[in-house]
C-alpha cells in the first residue's frame, strides 16, 4: 500500500474558507514528503478542483487557481474532500456543481467535507441516511434543510461507511490525519502530526464543546457572571430555580431570558459545562470515573457513562485510555 499513489481533491469555490482546504493539502503535502525521504514511495497526489477552474478568492481574500475544472477530471479520485466557507450558499446553487459531486461520488473510495462543505455533500443526496457533522453553529441548520441527515453536532468528525465529515476549519486537519492512519498506519500519522506541530491528533469523537462554549457569552453582565460561576462549579446544584436565584429572576423569565441570550436551555448548557469538565479532567488527571462524577455534577458514574455515550458515542474509559495513548506517542 504505501508504494501506491492516491489522488486526493480538494474542492473548492469563492468564498472558501482558506483552511478548510489549505489545512488537509498540507497534511497529505507532508505524508508525501515524508513517504518519499523513507524509500516508500508517494503517497499522495493532491488536486484543488472547482467547477470552472478559473482563480477566485477565498474568504480571507487570498486568490487561488485551482488545478482543474471538475468537468477536466477523467479519472476519478481515490478521496474528494469538500471544502466550506461563507461561500458554500451560493455553490449550493451551481446544479452542475452538485450534479458533479452526485455522479462522482460512487466512484471514488471514499468522499468527506470539511466544515460546511457537509452541506453540498447534503444537497448532492450523500448524507442521506447517515450520521455527519458540520461547524456547531451550522448544525442545526443542516438538519433543518436536510431532514434525511442525523446531524451530531458534537464530534469533531465522523466515518460512515465511505462518507467523511468533519467540523470546522481545524477539524479538517484532525480529518486528513485520520484518512492518512487508515492508509499507513499510525506511526506515520503521528510523525506528520509533529511535523505540523500540533500537541495531539484529536480523535473524532472528541467534542466540539470547548470552541462552542467559548464563543457563547450573553449579552446581560449578571447571565455572563452567572456563566463564569457555572463553569467553575459544575458540581453544584444547577437547577433551574437554583441559578435563577442567584441572578434574582423568577424561574420562568430567568429560561427565557437565557435561551434569548444563548440560544440553548439553561439544562442543556449545563451538560455542556458538565461534559467538558469531565472531559477535561480525564484528559488531565488520574482521578477515577467516581470522583469525576461526583466532583462534574453527574452523581454516578452510570450516568457519567450515559452522558459520555450519548454525545461522543465512547466511554469515559475508552475516552481517557484513547487520550492518554495518542498524547504519549507523540
Amino acid at each position: 500500500m504505501g508504494g501506491m499513489t492516491r489522488d486526493v481533491a480538494l474542492l473548492v469555490f469563492p468564498e472558501v474558507q482558506t483552511l478548510d482546504f489549505a489545512g488537509p493539502l498540507e497534511v497529505f503535502s507532508v505524508s508525501r514528503r515524508l513517504l518519499e525521504a523513507q524509500g516508500r514511495g508517494p503517497a499522495y497526489r493532491t488536486r484543488v478542483l472547482s467547477l470552472d477552474g478559473g482563480p477566485l478568492r477565498t474568504s480571507s481574500g487570498l486568490q487561488v487557481t485551482p488545478d482543474a475544472a471538475v468537468c477536466a477530471v477523467e479519472t476519478p479520485p481515490d478521496t474528494l474532500l469538500v471544502a466550506g466557507g461563507a461561500g458554500v450558499y451560493a455553490a449550493l446553487q451551481q446544479v452542475a456543481l452538485v450534479d458533479w459531486l452526485r455522479a462522482v461520488a460512487p466512484k471514488v473510495r471514499r468522499v468527506g467535507s470539511v466544515c460546511t462543505g457537509a452541506f453540498l455533500l447534503a444537497e448532492a443526496g450523500l448524507l442521506d441516511g447517515r450520521a455527519a457533522t458540520t461547524h456547531w453553529s451550522r448544525c442545526a441548520t443542516l438538519a433543518e434543510r436536510y431532514p434525511a441527515v442525523q446531524v451530531r453536532e458534537d464530534p469533531i468528525f465522523i466515518a460512515d461507511g465511505p462518507v467523511r465529515t468533519s467540523a470546522g476549519v481545524t477539524a479538517g486537519i484532525d480529518l486528513a490525519l485520520s484518512l492518512v492512519e487508515e492508509d499507513h498506519g499510525p506511526a506515520l500519522a503521528l510523525e506528520v502530526a509533529r511535523w505540523l506541530v500540533m500537541f495531539v491528533r484529536r480523535p473524532g469523537g472528541q467534542s466540539q464543546f470547548s470552541v462552542q462554549l467559548a464563543a457563547q457569552s450573553a449579552e446581560r453582565a449578571p447571565l455572563r457572571e452567572l456563566q463564569a460561576w457555572i463553569q467553575e462549579h459544575p458540581g453544584a446544584d444547577l437547577t433551574v430555580a437554583r441559578l435563577a436565584a442567584r441572578v434574582g429572576m423568577s424561574p420562568r423569565n430567568f429560561a427565557r431570558c437565557f435561551r434569548e441570550q444563548l440560544g440553548v436551555s439553561p439544562g442543556r448548557y449545563v451538560r455542556r459545562i458538565r461534559l467538558e469538565a469531565a472531559r477535561q479532567r480525564l484528559e488531565r488527571s488520574d482521578a477515577s470515573q467516581a470522583e469525576i462524577a461526583s466532583t462534574c455534577g453527574f452523581g454516578t458514574v452510570e450516568s457519567l457513562r450515559r452522558s459520555f455515550l450519548g454525545a461522543l458515542a465512547v466511554t469515559p474509559g475508552a475516552y481517557r485510555e484513547r487520550f492518554r495513548r495518542r498524547t504519549e506517542e507523540n
